[in-house]
């Protein structure tokens, strides 16, 4: 783990080269694994391979473009519902939010052990991210990950 750790790095440039989907389920048993509080697994996580709406997440987080370099991006999102019903209002507005993040922590970190490369993105309209996605309910973005083969290695 310690390998992993130091290697991690944000990653801003992507080759164009497809991520496996045995891969890609590998991230997303990862993700699935993380504790939870209650094990409710207050989050979700949308998987987005589709350009035009890579583009448009691109947009909505400030212009960030190498989202759409990535051929992945995933979006985790809380379920403030699922923790309320056991923990109330901390499991609302707070364990749903640590529910969601170290899922993506540990999508990430199997991603790296796959050599595959992300960036976390914060920066983003919470409420353009929803309608892109078509998502109605309470649900609420919290980072988006695009996941490709890193290109940085590649650069002069």
């Amino acid at each position: 783990m310690n390998d992993i750790f130091r290697i991690r790095h944000s990653v801003r440039s992507y080759q164009d080269q497809e991520i496996g989907p045995e891969k890609l389920q590998e991230i997303l048993d990862a993700a699935d694994s993380a504790p939870s509080a209650g094990n409710l697994k207050a989050r979700e996580v949308v998987v987005v391979r589709d350009p035009k709406v890579k583009r448009e997440l691109a947009e909505a987080a400030m212009n960030q473009g190498f989202i759409t370099e990535a051929p992945v991006a995933l979006v985790f999102f809380t379920v403030p519902s699922r923790s309320a019903q056991k923990y109330g209002q901390r499991g609302q507005e707070l364990y749903a939010l640590q529910d969601a993040t170290i899922a993506a922590s540990f999508a990430w970190m199997q991603a790296v052990m796959l050599h595959i490369s992300s960036c976390w993105v914060g920066a983003f309209d919470e409420e353009a991210v929803k309608e892109i996605l078509n998502i109605k309910g309470e649900e609420r973005p919290i980072v988006l990950m695009p996941f490709g083969y890193s290109a940085e290695s590649l650069m002069a």
